[in-house]
């Protein structure tokens, strides 16, 4: 199976005022096509500074970071932000929605960004809200949706442009149990059908066990490399 996205020999350190923080320490991975893949880990171990450096977010202090073979560090801001847009996908905690915009321009805005036309953009954003079941809620502002809504509208924003990998933090962090099952089994049946790799960060191990693969981390060091579900 194809590694799409993968890092060799990956370190951060902060430097802050003469002052140096290490984060993660020598880290390798590989993420196949269509994998489910937890990073777990208490507060403060470090993964979210990884998934930030997968995502060409921030920059590794030493190793590299490949996505579709190409090394990250060889792309311009540029090159890079056109990369985040067409072949990757972003679910956060806090969905970060735009207030001032509907559901449906929510999830088109990255359409548009790329320059699709609005016509088209709203048409693809039309049928990614009906496969999460908001197709009733494309007109309405984030304000009047639920979490479990707003979470689905930020799930049909991180897929719409087919990426070839969504990159997760902690995407059921703020949910209720029942409402981050329903999340867990759209995104189950979402990257089924799309063949779309999952990387999900998350301190919760039920979530983390029903994955492909579970990588540990612990104080910026990666502890096991496990099989799932």
């Amino acid at each position: 199976m194809q590694d799409v996205l993968y890092c060799q020999h990956i370190s951060k350190t902060y430097n802050d005022a003469g002052n140096t923080t290490p984060v993660l320490h020598d880290i390798s991975l590989a993420i196949h096509g269509g994998e489910h893949v937890a990073i777990l880990g208490s507060s403060g171990s470090g993964k979210s500074t990884l998934l930030h450096l997968l995502a060409g977010l921030d920059s590794p202090s030493e190793g590299d970071v490949y996505f579709l073979g190409e090394n990250l560090a060889s792309l311009s801001p540029s090159q890079l932000a056109e990369l985040r847009n067409k072949k990757m996908g972003f679910i956060y905690q806090f969905h970060h929605l735009l207030a001032e915009f509907t559901a449906l321009e929510n999830v088109a805005m990255p359409l548009r960004i790329g320059g699709m036309s609005a016509e088209k953009a709203n048409e693809k954003a039309a049928q990614l809200l009906n496969d999460v079941g908001l197709s009733h809620r494309r007109e309405h502002m984030p304000s009047a949706l639920s979490g479990g809504e707003r979470q689905r509208v930020a799930i049909a924003r991180a897929l719409v442009n087919n990426p070839t990998v969504v990159l997760a933090d902690e995407p059921t962090g703020n949910l209720d149990d029942s409402t981050g099952e329903q999340i867990y089994q759209l995104l189950k049946k979402l990257s089924k059908e799309k063949q779309t790799a999952f990387v999900v960060v998350t301190h919760d191990t039920s979530l983390a066990a029903r994955m492909d693969r579970v990588l540990s981390i612990k104080d910026g060091e990666l502890l096991a490399n496990q099989t799932g579900r």
